[in-house]
């Protein structure tokens, strides 16, 4: 998975800005590239969970060959799928998740499921 300097730029800045709770989103990809970011809501407004609030029309985008992955931040841990995230990874178990460790400006992609977790390759170009 591919996620360009100008996203990154825009995930750390929105975790920055949703601090001291986790932010979240979706992230869509093209061929494994990320094209864009799309900023969610965290209705739960914590910072240990998330719940993604987002346009209930960028689901569609998977219908259109793009491939979507959940982003959400973890303001103070490290990027590390927690307990937590594996026992609500839900619908989305197996697919692609990226966490952002605020703290320590780092950025990790996983395929998350209740009974384990995959950290997948990632790159800046």
């Amino acid at each position: 998975m591919v996620v360009p300097a100008a996203i990154r730029a825009e995930l750390q800045a929105h975790a920055a800005e949703e601090a001291p709770n986790e932010c979240c989103g979706l992230l869509v990809f093209r061929a494994g590239v990320a094209e864009r970011y799309e900023r969610g809501r965290n209705t739960l407004a914590s910072p240990y969970r998330y719940e993604l609030e987002i346009d209930p029309s960028l689901w569609f985008l998977e219908d259109e060959g793009y491939e979507l992955a959940v982003f959400h931040s973890h303001p103070e841990t490290e990027p590390i799928p927690s307990r937590t995230d594996r026992e609500l990874a839900g619908l989305w178990s197996g697919r692609p998740f990226l966490i952002y460790g605020l703290k320590l400006d780092e950025l990790r992609a996983w395929r998350i499921a209740r009974d384990g977790v995959e950290e997948l390759p990632l790159s800046d170009a």
